[in-house]
């Protein structure tokens, strides 16, 4: 959390999606893969990590399909495209407890948007299966479409300038202590989320 929070110091709030909005557990993508290769999650576990393929793949620089091939070639496994789409979209396990309500009430008083490093085929999956509360943000800021991706400075930026406001009057939440840091680096107030109530917490110190 932070102590800069107060009401009437933000003109817009700008969230992340997984583990802020949309709960993830990466246990249930190496546990559907393991089961289509017949191996144990922990070997997946043992050879995989967000690489500068992974980073790629979230900057829009390469397909799905690309990217499946790399992880064929690196954890050793012979699934085909649609497997390892099933397990990478196993990702998501719902929404995070009471956020739509949050959302809900914060909607009412300042406008929402929404900034996730991500990928074409979690865009695809998380638009069709929670349009309900994504579409409490007037705007979702995607990695994969900007070309930038948290931390980097010109992320925020490009987000901020889209946004239209300050950024010192943005109040950001990530799960991530990096992406926290990169946000504060260019001028945004940040909360960081680390327990479901602390977006509802942020919203009482907002005034919301």
């Amino acid at each position: 959390m932070t102590s800069r929070l107060s009401p009437h110091c933000a003109d817009a709030l700008l969230f992340d999606i997984g583990r802020v909005v949309l709960n993830i557990d990466f246990g249930k993508v190496l546990a559907n893969w393991a089961g289509h290769a017949a191996c144990e999650p922990a070997q997946l576990a043992a050879r995989f990590s967000p690489d500068d393929a992974w980073h790629r793949h979230e900057r829009g620089e390469i397909s799905d399909g690309e990217f499946f091939a790399g992880l064929r070639r690196s954890l050793g496994v012979e699934l085909s495209d649609a497997q390892f789409l099933e397990g990478w979209n196993a990702i998501f396990t719902g929404e995070m407890p009471d956020i739509a309500a949050s959302l809900a009430r914060a909607g009412q008083s300042l406008p929402l948007y929404a900034f996730s490093n991500t990928n074409n085929a979690h865009v695809v999956h998380f638009s069709e299966a929670y349009p309900d509360v994504l579409g409490h943000f007037r705007e979702i800021y995607l990695s994969n479409a900007i070309g930038l991706r948290k931390p980097e400075a010109a992320a925020f930026d490009h987000v901020v300038k889209a946004i239209g406001v300050p950024a010192s009057r943005i109040v950001f939440f990530d799960d991530s202590a990096d992406n926290i840091a990169g946000a504060r680096a260019r001028g945004l107030t940040a909360v960081h989320v680390t327990k479901p109530d602390d977006v509802a917490k942020a919203l009482v110190a907002l005034g919301i």
